[in-house]
């Protein structure tokens, strides 16, 4: 597979496709000729010794030294040099394969200034397996990520390291060993590669798929707690959702319907007139979190194909605007949203996980799931490790995006800290991850006890939770469990056996 990058077309499940699955990139023809022409426009202005942000003067505090004609070229090195400035462990290999993608489709633009050659090396480097390392720490989200994309820019010249066939090699063995050649920069291509916010956006999206699949996840959980506690499931009615009329909502109690759909447990009397809020509010709650992501998601993917640079080349009017393109807050503050809104989810899946290991709120379920109380403790303490995660969760979603801090002299007196925000939401998101497994491996055994046949979806999602996990008669050790829930999710396996027996969730 390929995936064509023109400036406009990149989706959020299009930098998936390149950072997780490793489909290959091209180029447009005519995005080509747009860089072609932007270069050919700089050129001149410098052969003409014009004053340009960036590419004639320094930068930051610096911005009002002009160089002269012999610095040009040797600043662009130096400029990496001097940004590549991070500290602790690397960044996720695919954290770093989609700010390569989100770079290259800004370059498509033909605004940014660098030589195609530039651009063609991100792209070689892509499509040949080389990813440079880049401190995971070091970006506060303007001007851009300028220090891991520093990074990704030296491994562009041969030097640092890469992940190649595997391993973490010098960055020049690596681009041997995929047979490219160290870039040499010239005036405008260092300050092309890193000026933009281009590392957060794309953990932003890669986060954004993954929040995508797990509000489909809840949706599965819920239906077997639903069940599990033979709840009233008169608060899922599409004309209660319509006269409110917040679609998520409608998205989530249609969901919940079509998974317990001929369920025979639901059949049973003694049901409540009213259950609790974690399980009647439901898609209230959780729908609030799907309309949230909707909007982050429009978000995300205007800055994919957006202009995110500075300055900025307009080839068509011989005009260079110096301002301010590369701020990460359009990304950070919708994914501050995310994130509180999945840390309220967790707590909604804590709640209602509660409800299947509490006696006095199961609906008759033995306390902890376990038949041999007392001497065994059943899921007691899974639950702590849940409480452990949303407890986290809620510290994590303090927002970063108001915690600014001026740097460069004053000169960058407003940051973002976008990439504080996208780390911590990411965090957030594989807690949530875990919350959610716990649930589904109680809501498993809640089934089993209960007994009876549950709807086609509810059915489908606990064959494959069996399949891999033993329903828990005696104690054992449930971290092995819990772990492996957690893999089970993230592999496909149960969305995907679930959707083949209800069809495709919304």
């Amino acid at each position: 597979m390929s995936v064509e990058l023109n400036g406009s077309k990149l989706t959020i499940h299009g930098v998936e496709a390149v950072a997780r699955n490793r489909d290959n990139v091209s180029v447009s023809n005519d995005a080509w000729q747009r860089i072609e022409n932007c270069r050919t426009m700089i050129q001149n202005k410098i052969d003409a010794h014009e004053v340009m942000y960036g590419v004639t003067t320094g930068i930051g505090e610096f911005s009002e030294v002009v160089l002269s004609p012999n610095q040009v070229t040797e600043f662009q090195k130096y400029l990496i040099y001097s940004h590549a400035a991070g500290i602790g462990d690397a960044m996720v290999e695919e954290v770093v394969r989609g700010a390569m993608v989100g770079r290259i489709n800004v370059h498509c633009h033909g605004n940014s200034g660098g030589r195609p050659e530039v651009t063609e090396q991100i792209v070689n480097m892509l499509n040949r397996g080389v990813t440079p390392i880049a401190a995971a720490k070091g970006s506060v989200g303007a001007c851009g990520d300028l220090s891991p994309m520093s990074q990704i820019a030296m491994a562009m010249m041969g030097e640092g390291e890469s992940i190649y066939d595997g391993k973490r090699v010098p960055s020049d063995v690596a681009l041997e060993n995929a047979g490219l050649q160290p870039l040499e920069l010239q005036a405008r291509d260092g300050l092309a590669i890193i000026n933009g916010s281009n590392m957060l956006t794309a953990m932003a999206a890669l986060s954004l798929c993954d929040v995508d699949r797990w509000l489909k996840y809840q949706d599965i959980a819920a239906a077997m707690t639903l069940e599990a506690l033979n709840a009233n499931m008169t608060p899922f009615d599409a004309r209660l959702h319509e006269l409110r009329g917040f679609s998520g909502s409608g998205v989530v109690a249609s969901n919940l319907r079509r998974l317990t759909d001929g369920s025979k447990i639901l059949e049973n009397a003694g049901k409540k007139v009213q259950d609790a809020y974690s399980l009647r509010s439901t898609p209230q709650v959780i729908g609030a979190v799907r309309d949230a992501l909707g909007y982050a998601r429009e978000q995300v993917e205007i800055e994919l194909n957006g202009v995110g640079d500075n300055p900025v080349f307009l080839p068509d009017e011989d005009r260079v605007i110096t301002g301010a393109n590369f701020q990460g807050t359009p990304i950070a503050l919708p994914m501050e949203m995310v994130g509180t809104g999945m840390s309220m989810a967790a707590v909604l899946s804590e709640r209602r996980l509660n409800r299947l290991t509490n006696p006095a709120l199961s609906a008759g379920l033995p306390p902890f799931l376990t038949e041999k109380a007392g001497m065994h403790s059943g899921l007691m303490v899974a639950q702590y490790t849940a409480c452990a995660l949303v407890a986290e969760t809620r510290i994590l979603s303090h927002p970063a995006a108001n915690q600014s801090i001026p740097a460069a002299a004053d000169q960058e007196d407003f940051v973002s800290m976008g990439m504080t925000t996208t780390q911590k939401t990411r965090q957030i998101i594989e807690n949530c991850y875990g919350v959610l497994a716990i649930e589904m491996i109680a809501a498993a055994q809640a089934l089993d006890i209960r007994g009876g046949e549950p709807g086609a979806g509810v059915h489908a999602a606990h064959q494959v939770i069996r399949k891999y996990i033993d329903h828990l008669d005696d104690d054992r050790a449930l971290f092995p469990d819990n772990d492996r829930m957690v893999e089970i999710l993230m592999s496909g396996e149960l969305l995907e056996s679930v959707e083949k027996s209800v069809g495709t969730l919304d």
